[in-house]
């Protein structure tokens, strides 16, 4: 699915006509809109109600947008998934009053789910770049990073002092010795 189709707009359509079109297609196709029609109508309505929501979600929200031309550029679908809603979603969503936002049955909300039977091992090595190239996965890995090199330093700090002060003894020479001193100290 189109979502620059959906809405009627062109690639480089701004926020403002995005919100417009939406509009108008939501006053057309909003499922309250349909009750009295027949069964058919009022579900090609909800499907295009939800196709259209869909289509909003994704063209106003910058990051989502850009993503989705990325994926229109390079030729596949929308990131490798599919729009989320079908004809036997858009009825569902509409008992559950979802209109396309998530709720009731419905599928859809903007979320990109996998097509079924999509072949492939099901591995989006793109989206794995995108994840692992996010701010917060950064700073987490740096995070990580500190404190694994914490543990080293002073694994070996400790290692280094015992072996600076401990020359030539093993542990039990050196508990040896600490008895030793006790007993030393005992005495006096």
């Amino acid at each position: 699915m189109d979502h620059y189709k959906t809405l009627g707009l062109s690639r480089d359509a701004s926020k403002e006509e995005i919100k417009e079109s939406f509009r108008r297609s939501a006053l057309n196709f909003h499922p309250d809109r349909h009750v009295q029609s027949s069964e058919v109508v009022r579900q090609r309505a909800v499907l295009r109600f939800k196709q259209a929501s869909e289509a909003y979600e994704v063209l106003i929200d910058d990051r989502k947008r850009a993503d989705y031309d990325f994926s229109l550029r390079r030729g596949g679908g929308f990131g490798g998934w599919s729009g989320g809603v079908s004809s036997s979603s858009a009825s569902a969503g509409y008992a559950g009053r979802g209109y396309g936002r998530g709720g009731g049955g419905g599928g859809g909300g903007g979320y990109p789910r996998r097509s079924p039977g999509g072949g492939g091992s099901g591995l989006d090595v793109e989206f794995l770049f995108k994840l692992m190239t996010t701010r917060g996965f950064l700073l987490s890995l740096a995070f990580a990073s500190l404190l694994l090199g914490g543990a080293v330093v002073a694994e070996r700090s400790v290692d280094t002092l015992w072996k600076l002060n401990n020359t030539g003894k093993s542990f039990e020479d050196a508990m040896e010795s600490i008895e030793k001193v006790r007993t030393k100290e005992e005495r006096n």
